[in-house]
């Protein structure tokens, strides 16, 4: 957090009530109690301590609604950009069930759209969806994409937009945090060529679904029953000087109450040995786990009708940030305690371990340094 301030220049200048690591910590704290007032929220952050001034003749009395918010304002969005930059990343190893598959730590991308409380000045920068004509939406609209590790549920990169910047354009800025030995899954309304180059120059492999109007034809039918083919470069890419790239085509059918649907992916793993058509098809599957992620955000760790509460988009964007570090430090926490017990993490139930973090917070405020689980002298 001190790095984060620092690099972000967002360190008060005398000394407050309300310091920059605090309001950090609240901002992250809104998600935690999340219907709860901002008053309140403050209060449970520092519950425990409060306790321990008592006893030593301090007291420290509840900030007002209106010096919080200025609080947050001096302290800016960038401090919490930068914090969650800084913190998260994969923490599956390979032996954490159903994170890798041969080796390739599996994740996927999505993107999601979501309330802000409906003001001129939020309005003006993310915008409304489109309605009939002579009416508006109800409140204006943040898009929110993805990255996650699918064993873990990690959100690992986010990046917000106004509504009327589509997911294809913001998820292939998230391929900045893909690398090589990962294998990245998107659903079909995120395929294009610019997809798979951009997925490929990291040297990332990827298994993704194809809408139904892509046709692909035939060059070499593998045993099994997988084919080669070609993708083409859309006009853009092609003035750029682009090539096809030689794709693996994957089509299998599932069996519904309505009627069979036909999926059709694209990998560029060849090597049937070593990833056969059925191994893929049945791995693809695990991409839902994008969705799983996003419910966990939305109903379990908000659960709030509008999720946001910030009246302005700089506190929004702030506020947000906040958001996706608590989904990350509640995350986290289960993955290191998944891994103590052998087990995956997705066996763990997310809003039960919220409400055991909720508990946890004022019992380790009033533990002495050394009584923390993971307190080492030499540290």
């Amino acid at each position: 957090m001190s790095s984060a301030i620092a690099q972000t220049q967002s360190n008060e200048e005398r000394s407050r009530a309300l310091p920059s690591h605090l309001v950090i910590c609240q901002v992250i704290a809104m998600s935690l109690w999340s219907k709860a007032s901002m008053r309140t929220v403050l209060k449970n952050l520092v519950d425990g301590l409060s306790e321990a001034w008592v006893r030593m003749g301090k007291y420290w009395r509840i900030p007002c609604k209106s010096s919080i918010t200025e609080a947050r304002q001096r302290v800016g969005a960038g401090v919490m950009s930068r914090l969650f930059h800084l913190v998260v990343k994969p923490l599956a190893t390979i032996e954490t069930p159903g994170a890798f598959l041969e080796g390739l730590r599996v994740m996927a991308v999505d993107g999601t759209v979501f309330d802000v409380p409906d003001t001129q000045s939020n309005a003006r920068v993310f915008g409304y969806p489109g309605t009939r004509p002579g009416t508006r939406a109800a409140f204006p609209k943040v898009r929110l994409v993805l990255l996650i590790e699918t064993g873990t549920h990690l959100i690992v990169d986010a990046l917000m937009c106004p509504y009327r910047i589509g997911e294809r354009v913001r998820v292939k800025k998230l391929l900045r945090s893909v690398t090589e030995g990962m294998l990245l899954m998107w659903d079909r309304g995120l395929h294009s060529y610019t997809m798979v180059q951009a997925t490929l120059t990291p040297k990332c492999n990827y298994l993704g679904r194809v809408p139904k109007n892509v046709k692909f034809s035939v060059e070499k039918v593998l045993e099994d029953g997988s084919y080669l083919s070609w993708i083409a470069p859309d006009g853009k890419s092609k003035k750029k000087g682009c090539t096809k790239i030689m794709v693996r085509v994957i089509e299998y059918t599932i069996d519904t109450d309505d009627q069979p649907q036909i999926y059709r992916l694209i990998t560029n793993l060849t090597d049937i040995s070593l990833f056969p058509a059925l191994l893929l098809a049945t791995e693809y599957h695990q991409r839902w786990e994008v969705e799983s992620t996003i419910d966990e955000l939305k109903v379990h760790l908000l659960g709030r009708k509008t999720l946001i509460r910030s009246l302005n988009p700089r506190e929004v964007v702030q506020e947000v940030y906040g958001w996706l570090l608590g989904h990350w430090a509640v995350r986290s926490l289960m993955c290191q305690v998944a891994q103590t017990t052998h087990i995956s993490p997705k066996r763990l139930s997310f809003t039960g371990t919220l409400n055991i973090v909720r508990r946890a917070v004022p019992k380790f405020q009033r533990l002495q340094t050394e009584e923390f689980p993971f307190f080492s002298p030499g540290l």
